[in-house]
C-alpha cells in the first residue's frame, strides 16, 4: 500500500493574514485561493514539497455547523485550542529565529522536551497551535 499526507486542513478567520503568515513568514508557496461569496479557501504547502499542502478554510462555511457549534468554534479559535499542526525543522534555533523577525506569536522558545525531542510552539494568525519539531 503507498498512502502519503496529501492535505491537512487548518481553520482561519482572515484570509490577509493567513495569506502573509503561511506565504511571508513561513515561506510557503500558495497553491490555490478560492473565494466564494466572501468566505476564502487558501491552499499552501512548502516550496520542495509539491504533493503535500494545507488547506485553511473557514470553518462555519460547512453547513451541517449550527450557530451554536460557530459560536463554540470561535471562542476555541480565539483561545487557541481548535486545531493544530506539526511542522519539522533541521534547524530549529535559525527557524525559530526568523519566525520572531516575523511577528510570529510564540508560544514557546525552543526546549529540550523531557519526551526526547526539541521543540518550540508558535500561533498562526486564526489561533492554530504550530508545532517546529527538530529531526536530524
Amino acid at each position: 500500500m503507498d498512502i502519503t499526507i496529501y492535505q491537512a486542513f487548518l481553520p482561519h478567520d482572515d484570509h490577509e493574514a493567513s495569506l502573509a503568515f503561511y506565504r511571508d513568514t513561513l515561506g510557503f508557496e500558495v497553491r490555490n485561493d478560492v473565494e466564494y461569496e466572501g468566505l476564502h479557501w487558501l491552499t499552501v504547502g512548502p516550496k520542495d514539497q509539491p504533493g503535500t499542502s494545507i488547506v485553511l478554510h473557514p470553518p462555519a462555511a460547512d453547513p451541517g455547523v449550527t450557530d451554536e457549534e460557530r459560536r463554540t468554534i470561535a471562542e476555541m479559535m480565539a483561545k487557541g485550542t481548535y486545531a493544530s499542526i506539526n511542522f519539522a525543522t533541521k534547524d530549529l534555533d535559525g527557524t525559530f529565529e526568523r519566525l520572531q523577525a516575523g511577528d510570529a506569536e510564540v508560544v514557546q522558545e525552543p526546549t529540550a522536551q523531557p519526551w526526547g525531542v526539541r521543540d518550540c510552539a508558535l500561533r498562526d494568525p486564526a489561533g492554530n497551535m504550530i508545532r517546529i519539531f527538530e529531526v536530524q
